[in-house]
């Protein structure tokens, strides 16, 4: 497991790639364009991400070189996503799509995973000034600007409605058909990896994901909603692992493990 330091110089990582995110996001709003491809899957890639890619890459060597990389933009270093065994598992910029349409709800995700679990989490929002980390241990964090607070999933009164958090761009109708049969709730949209700090942090109780995620969109934050008491599983009730046979996830539903899913 990682240390307090260790876990702080992870973090400085990610706000550094952060950085290099902010200089092509702050760049377009004084009218560049960014430089937009598309990957096999149709999905956009920017020089943002390549940029945060590069950084997370070299930081994260720097650290421990021995440990390695897996990460969204290296294809050759999803060989090493594997179900037994330590390596980083990185997201260099999580919600392209909110990055295009300005909307601020990006993050640099960064995950320490060991033998299949998430043990550590590192998700940074540079444009909305959030930091969020937390591993096995060592409990979860959040910074706002004013210094680190610790974070606790929220124990809802009885009386209360469930507060449902879902995707911005995939409310799509399985999650729709999901709320009807759960009842009664209110629903809170976010995108990215936000959506599990919005739980681990007590903003909400339950993001349930019926459309594809990566390993990889998932895995810091998910390491940072357990750390804060939540828990994340799929739809048989085992807890979602990483290092599948494919880097799809199934469905799930992360909660704060205190209502009915």
């Amino acid at each position: 497991m990682l240390s307090a330091s260790q876990l702080t110089s992870v973090l400085q990582v990610a706000r550094d790639a952060g950085h290099a995110v902010m200089a092509v996001y702050d760049a377009c709003s004084r009218g560049a364009s960014p430089e937009v491809s598309r990957k096999a899957d149709d999905s956009p890639v920017t020089e943002a991400d390549m940029d945060s890619h590069r950084i997370i890459v070299a930081g994260l060597a720097a650290l421990d070189e021995a440990l390695p990389v897996v990460s969204e933009e290296d294809t050759d270093s999803h060989a090493h996503r594997t179900r037994k065994g330590r390596y980083w598992l990185v997201d260099p910029l999580d919600g392209t799509k909110e990055f295009l349409d300005r909307n601020g709800e990006f993050t640099v995700n960064i995950a320490l995973i060991d033998n299949g679990t998430a043990v550590a989490g590192v998700v940074v929002a540079p444009a909305l000034g959030l930091e969020y980390w937390g591993a096995t241990g060592l409990g979860a964090w959040r910074d706002t600007g004013t210094g680190p607070s610790q974070l606790s999933v929220c124990t809802p009164c009885a009386a209360s409605l469930p507060r449902v958090i879902a995707s911005r761009s995939h409310l799509d109708s399985a999650t729709q058909d999901y709320l009807r049969r759960l009842g009664p709730h209110s629903l809170v949209q976010a995108g990215s990896s936000l959506k599990f700090c919005r739980i681990a942090e007590g903003a909400a109780d339950l993001y349930p994901r019926f459309g594809p995620t990566c390993e990889w969109d998932v895995a810091a934050a998910h390491a940072i909603l357990e750390a804060a008491g939540g828990q994340v599983l799929c739809l048989d009730g085992t807890p979602l692992r990483y290092g599948k046979a494919g880097v799809l996830n199934p469905p799930f539903i992360a909660s704060n493990g205190h209502v009915s899913v």
